[in-house]
């Protein structure tokens, strides 16, 4: 059965619900991970530039936990996700000291939080006991790593060893649950669950692992599985929902491709190779222009272009460039380019317009015609960018080393994290900004 067909027999509903029927309810400001539209981008106005010498405002800050779960808003709230226990930075310090090995009683539990905006103070949270999976690699920490995602009023987490949870976000209420590798057979990635799971009409499409379960659907209200499909190897990339020429597309990176998938079926519809341990999500462009990245060296970057054709989506690369690998970051598109902290390349034919070398690794988001750049060393930087040049105008630190969780940007205010501290920030433009507050 053809795309097509279900298209036309579904034309009214599309109808209806053609803004939003695979997007994220209409309240919610930065509902998931790289904000309204996964791509990282803020519809922020009037930020302050630059920043007076001692940064921005610090609003609050408080102590949270480990793990790299990015910082959601929605509904007035924050919603986020953390392990108690100690951290990478608190492990890597007692080892270099010879220290006692870690107590393997300690209470080591997943956490999910959600935080009053204003004071950062807790709302409610639940956490359950998650032991590190059999085989997992904790080089870098023990997660959690995926991003909750908010949608019509609820919370769904993705946990490091395959909990799939949906919470009542206001109450923390538990709706449902499942524990993909003993109810369904999923495989644990290396460096365990990390994909964020992302919303489409009424369902919940999780990348999951192992063979038959690559990919799952599951129903936003009920959690009743209604599809599963694939095995693409271990995934570390969040999926995106795009529009190809008004037909509803899922993109996937794992580590050896990227595929799109039919939101509806689970159906294959296309795949490109793209070797590495890929972590980047993906960016879509109004062009048809889809961004990959690669941390290879030899592999770098792609530019994909997709198209529908009477119902079919295809993809052939349009280009591909090894001057930008992308390992644990992020990259934003503004116009016609693709930027991060040290490379801006044309989307439509990869040319580079400029790089810097031998720069830290470093998430961004865009936002008001700068970048927002949050370094793995946990300084916070303010730049204007555009095709000719990128100009770093404010630098302050005030995380610590291993910060890998990208900032999310509501409005004038930020929210960042490191591996032991949450903090907000006012980017605003008065001259009398609100009282730093601390809990």
């Amino acid at each position: 059965m053809s795309r097509l067909w279900l298209r036309n027999s579904a034309v009214v509903a599309v109808a209806v619900g053609a803004m939003g029927a695979w997007s994220v309810s209409a309240p919610a400001q930065w509902p998931q991970g790289g904000g309204v539209n996964r791509d990282f981008a803020s519809d922020a106005q009037d930020l302050a530039s630059p920043w007076p010498q001692a940064g921005p405002t610090r609003l609050w800050t408080r102590q949270l936990g480990a793990g790299f779960s990015s910082i959601i808003v929605a509904d007035g709230r924050l919603y986020t996700m953390y392990r108690t226990g100690p951290g990478p930075r608190a492990q890597r310090m007692a080892a270099e000291a010879d220290g006692p090995p870690e107590d393997p009683n300690r209470l080591d539990d997943e956490v999910i939080v959600a935080l009053d905006p204003e004071t950062g103070a807790t709302i409610w949270e639940s956490k359950y006991p998650t032991p590190v999976p059999e085989g997992m690699n904790t080089e870098f920490g023990k997660g959690p790593n995926s991003t909750p995602v908010f949608n019509d009023g609820r919370l769904y987490t993705l946990g490091i060893g395959g909990m799939l949870r949906a919470f009542n976000a206001a109450t923390g209420k538990e709706v449902w649950s499942h524990d993909l590798v003993k109810e369904f057979g999923a495989r644990i990635p290396g460096f365990g669950f990390s994909a964020s799971p992302v919303v489409y009409k009424n369902s919940l499409i999780v990348a999951s692992g192992g063979s038959g379960v690559g990919v799952m659907s599951f129903d936003l209200a009920t959690g009743t599985l209604q599809w599963k499909k694939h095995e693409f190897g271990d995934v570390y990339s969040s999926p995106i929902v795009i529009q190809v020429d008004g037909e509803a597309e899922i993109v996937l990176l794992s580590l050896a491709q990227v595929v799109g998938l039919d939101p509806d079926t689970g159906d294959l519809d296309w795949q490109a190779p793209i070797d590495g341990t890929n972590i980047v999500t993906p960016l879509w462009g109004k062009d048809n222009i889809l961004f990959v990245s690669s941390p290879e060296p030899d592999v770098g970057s792609r530019g994909l272009r997709l198209q529908n054709k009477d119902g079919k989506i295809i993809a052939e690369q349009a280009w591909e460039s090894r001057k930008m690998q992308i390992a644990h970051g992020t990259a934003v598109r503004a116009g016609n380019h693709i930027y991060t902290r040290g490379t801006a390349i044309d989307a439509s034919s990869g040319q580079v317009a400029w790089q810097e070398r031998g720069l830290p690794m470093a998430n961004v988001i865009y936002g008001d015609g700068h970048l927002i750049i949050l370094d793995e060393d946990g300084n916070l930087m303010l730049a204007r960018v555009s095709p000719e040049k990128l100009e770093v105008q404010s630098t302050v630190g005030l995380l610590k080393k291993p910060t890998w969780t990208p900032p999310t940007l509501v409005g004038r205010h930020l929210y960042i994290r490191d591996t032991e501290t949450i903090m907000a920030l006012d980017l605003g433009t008065d001259k009398e900004p609100r009282k730093a507050t601390q809990e």
